[in-house]
C-alpha cells in the first residue's frame, strides 16, 4: 500500500523504479520532448515520461528491422499489454517497467487509454505500406500517431477550472498533434523516402511535380519543390494556430511544457520555410541552446499571454 504525503499518495519503491527507467528512455531518446516535460512537477512530468516510453516502444517497432508480419505480432503483443494495464491487472512487481509506470499513471491520471490504440493502429498502418492520396487520408493517419498522444496527454495536463472553451480542449489538443506530425513529416522527407515510405499527400505531390520522390539530396526534375513545401509550411502553420488555443486553458507549468514542444517546433518550421531543400540534403535540427531559449520563454508564459489576448479579441 503507499503511504501518503500531504494528502498526495507517495508511489512505492518498484512504482518509483519504474518510472526513473521510464524517465531514462526520454531523456536519452526524445530529443524535443524532453526540453518540455522538465518544466513539469514531478508527477506530471514522470506520467508524461512513463506516456513516452510506451510510446517509444510502439514506434521502435514499427521503425526496426523486422519482418512485418513480425512486427504485427509484436504491436498485437503491445496492445495485450495495454489491455491489461487497462483491466488493472499489472502489479507493482511486474517485471516490465513501462507497464508498471504506465498502470501506475493511468491509476493517478483520467487519461484516455484508447490513444494508445490509435498509436498502435498508425503504426500498423506504416507496417501495412500505407500511402495517402489527399490530406484528408493524412489526417486520419496523423490523428492516430500525433492528435491521440496530444489527447493523452492532455488527460495528464488537465485544464484549469472554470478555464473558457475547454470542452473544446481535447479537439485543440488533437490539432496540436496534427500541427507537430506534418512538421515531423516536412523534416524527414528523405529520410522517410530511404526507407521506402511516403507521407506527403500523393494530390500535393502531383500538384507541384514532385510524384517521383525524394531519393536524392536535389528535388526531382523539373518540380517545384519550394512551392510543395511553402505550402505545408502554410497548414501546419494554420495547425498550429488552432492548436494553441490550448494553452490558455492549461495551468502555467502545464502550458510551458506544451508551449516549449510546440515552439521547437514551430522553429523547426521556420527553418524548413527559409531553405526549403535543407530537408533533402539532411535532417534539420535545433541547437540546445535555442531549445532551451524556447523552453524558458515557455516557462515565463509569453506564448500563453498571447494567445489568450488574441482569443479575448476574436470574441469581442
Amino acid at each position: 500500500m503507499n503511504a501518503t504525503v500531504e494528502g498526495q499518495p507517495q508511489s512505492s519503491a518498484p512504482v518509483l523504479a519504474a518510472y526513473s527507467y521510464c524517465e531514462a528512455v526520454t531523456g536519452q531518446q526524445a530529443r524535443n520532448f524532453a526540453y518540455g516535460i522538465r518544466l513539469l512537477p514531478t508527477d506530471k512530468r514522470q506520467a508524461m515520461s512513463a506516456l513516452y516510453a510506451f510510446s517509444r516502444r510502439v514506434d521502435d517497432i514499427g521503425d526496426g528491422t523486422l519482418p512485418a508480419e513480425a512486427k504485427r505480432e509484436r504491436l498485437e503483443a503491445t496492445r495485450a499489454l495495454l489491455d491489461r494495464v487497462r483491466a488493472g491487472e499489472v502489479e507493482e512487481d511486474d517485471t516490465d517497467p513501462v507497464a508498471v509506470a504506465l498502470a501506475d499513471t493511468a491509476r493517478r491520471f483520467p487519461i484516455p487509454l484508447g490513444g494508445l490504440d490509435e498509436l498502435i493502429d498508425g503504426v500498423l498502418m506504416d507496417v501495412r505500406g500505407a500511402t495517402y492520396e489527399s490530406w484528408d487520408d493524412l489526417k486520419v493517419y496523423c490523428r492516430c500517431v500525433a492528435g491521440a498522444i496530444g489527447r493523452i496527454s492532455l488527460g495528464v495536463f488537465g485544464t484549469q477550472p472554470g478555464a473558457q472553451g475547454a470542452d473544446r480542449a481535447p479537439e485543440y489538443a488533437d490539432t496540436l498533434g496534427l500541427a507537430l506530425q506534418l512538421t515531423n513529416i516536412l523534416r524527414d522527407v528523405r529520410e522517410d523516402a530511404g526507407n521506402g515510405r511516403t507521407y506527403l499527400p500523393a494530390d500535393d505531390l502531383a500538384k507541384f511535380g514532385c510524384g517521383e520522390g525524394f531519393g536524392s539530396a536535389t528535388p526531382p526534375p523539373g518540380s517545384d519543390f519550394d512551392g510543395l513545401v511553402h505550402f505545408e509550411v502554410r497548414r501546419a502553420r494554420a495547425l498550429f494556430a488552432e492548436g494553441y488555443r490550448l494553452l490558455p486553458m492549461l495551468d502555467r507549468r502545464s502550458g510551458a511544457c506544451v508551449a516549449a514542444m510546440a515552439g521547437i517546433y514551430r522553429r523547426l518550421l521556420d527553418r524548413i520555410e527559409r531553405d526549403p531543400e535543407a530537408v533533402l540534403r539532411g535532417r534539420v535540427s535545433l541547437p540546445g541552446r535555442e531549445k532551451a531559449y524556447v523552453a524558458v520563454r515557455g516557462l515565463s508564459g509569453l506564448d500563453t499571454r498571447h494567445i489568450a489576448r488574441r482569443t479575448v479579441r476574436r470574441r469581442a
